[in-house]
């Protein structure tokens, strides 16, 4: 009887302990949870990534339709406007400078066709006359004794120590290429650059040339219309058979014209349950925009951006819906910011005419691509210094993964030393410069970043909704912290 009861006591200790762990746990599950829910995000994906928005272009009537029917969403599960006037929406402009049709391009009496014969990758003005010199492959230059003032520097592209190991790496293929010989000839003293392509900057070039073609954009106002370069051109890989000749000379007369767009932030509101905390705001931040319809890549042309960043856009939302029918204390605002694809426009917008007062923002929770890779894994930018703004905010963050998801979190994206310094290219970045405690929520990127098969048949569901999930568990820590999170002494982003 002695053993009986000894037995009964420790399995009963046992069940105690136990019983008392899942109430402690379940303590930690936030009411609103049980409204994010799988199909509905799925079905808001399907219809964002719709081939009918025809990509989403920034500065397009299908970004600007795409917002629309956002706001729908918005007004359908009660978020209030918190736009201009009274609406939902915060129209701004954006500039766009391209090179004109009326540019010409000769060389040694040879007329080169714009984009066809000829890249042009600066978007400035110039007006060149100069004498070419070959200096066949760059790798072979020696900076230490080169004199090339004044003259148009031809040189052969060979792909020796430039770094292919990047994302879209036929987009940035010019750009490597640059910084490994283009800005040493330019201090040099070249009157132009003229790079001959190697056999991957063939494979670039109609990569590049839509991108090219396309131009710079930029905040109405935010610049002035750009000022003369020296101009820095590609030729196809058989101009080596003929610009060696002695005597030629480069002719360029670039111009620009210049376009207005109009794009939109999209922009609710939920209220907090506090009369003192209300008064303050998490934000929850992503983007409508994708990359419109551009060069067929596996039969299709439309670029969906169901990943980058309809994903984001539909977890906010979902995040804002839970937060709408269990409000916590402080209130969220949701901003989905137009024109991100072109440069941050809309952030950089909203930040410099912002809705509500940018000291009443206590946190950003901004996301980037969260539908895709390995079910387990995930990354949060602004975790580490020197990006992290606010320890109290990583804390809340990791807490909140510990308590949900458990993703494990890969920690390499957020170091200053990543060759695609991330942390710099989304819409957190603006707020982080005003010193707003700010994180980017991230399932990393994939092969299908910005081509058509960025598509809502290949995001992973399951996994959205841990991201989901873990968004709007950070949220609610966020929303019903005793104090804001504080910002991380001496923060400052030097890049």
């Amino acid at each position: 009887m002695k053993m009986i009861w000894i037995v009964a006591f420790v399995l009963g200790t046992l069940f105690s302990v136990t019983t008392q762990a899942q109430t402690k746990s379940r303590s930690k599950q936030p009411a609103g949870l049980q409204t994010i829910k799988l199909e509905d995000l799925k079905k808001e994906v399907y219809a964002m990534a719709d081939p009918h928005f025809n990509g989403r272009g920034a500065g397009t009537i299908d970004e600007l339709k795409a917002s629309v029917w956002f706001a729908e969403r918005m007004r359908e599960v009660g978020i209030a406007p918190a736009g201009d006037d009274g609406t939902y929406f915060q129209f701004f402009s954006m500039q766009r400078h391209r090179i004109s049709s009326s540019s010409s391009i000769s060389i040694g009496g040879r007329n080169l066709k714009l984009w066809s014969d000829v890249l042009i990758t600066q978007v400035a003005p110039a007006q060149v006359s100069a004498p070419v010199v070959y200096l066949g492959d760059a790798y072979k230059i020696d900076f230490n004794t080169l004199n090339v003032q004044g003259k148009a520097v031809a040189v052969k592209v060979v792909p020796d120590g430039i770094n292919r190991n990047v994302s879209l790496p036929e987009w940035r293929y010019n750009r490597l290429v640059m910084n490994k010989y283009g800005n040493e000839l330019l201090n040099k003293g070249a009157a132009a650059v003229i790079f001959i392509s190697d056999e991957y900057g063939e494979q670039a070039w109609p990569y590049a040339m839509e991108n090219l073609i396309l131009g710079s954009f930029a905040n109405e106002g935010a610049n002035l219309p750009p000022t003369p370069k020296t101009p820095v051109l590609w030729l196809h890989s058989n101009a080596s058979q003929w610009i060696k000749k002695e005597g030629l000379v480069l002719n360029a007369s670039l111009m620009l014209e210049s376009f207005t767009y109009p794009s939109v932030n999209i922009i609710g509101k939920v209220e907090g349950s506090d009369p003192i905390l209300s008064k303050e705001y998490i934000v929850l931040s992503g983007h409508p925009d994708a990359h419109g319809i551009r060069n067929v890549i596996g039969n299709d042309s439309v670029y969906h951006g169901a990943d980058d960043n309809v994903s984001v856009n539909v977890a906010m939302l979902a995040t804002a819906r839970a937060l709408k029918k269990y409000p916590g204390k402080r209130s969220a605002l949701l901003v989905i910011h137009g024109a991100e694809e072109r440069g941050l426009i809309g952030s950089r917008y909203f930040t410099s005419h912002p809705t509500v007062p940018l000291s009443s923002m206590v946190a950003v929770l901004n996301g980037d691509m969260i539908g895709r890779n390995h079910p387990d894994s995930a990354a949060l930018l602004g975790s580490q210094a020197p990006h992290r703004s606010s320890s109290d905010l990583v804390n809340m963050a990791m807490e909140a993964n510990a308590e949900g998801p458990q993703f494990k979190l890969d920690t390499l994206w957020d170091k200053p030393t990543h060759v695609e310094g991330w942390f710099f290219r989304s819409d957190h970045l603006p707020y982080a410069r005003l010193n707003i405690p700010s994180l980017m929520y991230t399932t990393l990127l994939h092969p299908d970043y910005h081509t058509p098969q960025d598509n809502a048949q290949n995001i992973e569901y399951e996994k959205l909704l841990k991201m989901t999930q873990w968004i709007y568990r950070t949220a609610w820590k966020v929303v019903n912290a005793d104090r804001r999170p504080a910002l991380e002494p001496n923060f400052k982003l030097e890049r």
